[in-house]
C-alpha cells in the first residue's frame, strides 16, 4: 500500500491554469496584430486552463479546511479563493462568449473587445490570487510541514 500524499496537491495543480491563462491573455493581445492563429490559440488555452483550474480549486478547498478558524491566514486564504474564483469566472465568460454556436465549423470565433477585456480582467485577478497564495505559503507557512528542531 502506498503512503498517503505528504504534501498539498494544490500547489502542484495551480501551474497548469496559471500557464494556460497567462498565455491565453498574451495570445488575445497578440491577436490584435496576428489575427486568427493567435485568437484561436487563446481560446484553446483558455479552455484547458478553465478545466484545469477546477481541479486546482478543488484541491485548494481541501487545504482551506485545514486552516484553523483563529489563524490569521484564514482571512488571506478567503481573499485568495475569491480572487481565484473571479479569475475563473472572467476566463470562463470570455471563453463562452467566443464559442461559435451552433457548431458549424470551428468552435471558436474571433474575440471582440469584451472577450479580450474579460481575459485581461481574468489575468489581473489571477495576479492577485497568486500574490495572496504566495503570502499564504511564505508569510503564513500554510501547507509547509514543520519538523521539530528545524
Amino acid at each position: 500500500m502506498n503512503p498517503p500524499l505528504r504534501h498539498p496537491l494544490h500547489p502542484a495543480l495551480v501551474h497548469f491554469p496559471i500557464a494556460c491563462w497567462s498565455l491565453a491573455t498574451l495570445a488575445d493581445i497578440a491577436s490584435l496584430w496576428l489575427g486568427q492563429p493567435a485568437w484561436w490559440l487563446a481560446g484553446v488555452l483558455m479552455a484547458i486552463g478553465t478545466l484545469a483550474a477546477l481541479a486546482a480549486m478543488g484541491a485548494g478547498l481541501f487545504e482551506l479546511v485545514k486552516i484553523g478558524a483563529a489563524d490569521p491566514a484564514l482571512r488571506v486564504a478567503r481573499w485568495h479563493m475569491l480572487a481565484a474564483m473571479a479569475a475563473w469566472l472572467a476566463y470562463a465568460a470570455s471563453l463562452l462568449l467566443r464559442l461559435d454556436l451552433p457548431l458549424d465549423g470551428t468552435p471558436l470565433a474571433a474575440p471582440g473587445a469584451l472577450e479580450i477585456g474579460l481575459s485581461v480582467v481574468g489575468f489581473s485577478c489571477l495576479a492577485v490570487a497568486g500574490t495572496l497564495g504566495g503570502t499564504l505559503v511564505y508569510g503564513h507557512g500554510v501547507g509547509v510541514r514543520r519538523e521539530p528542531g528545524r
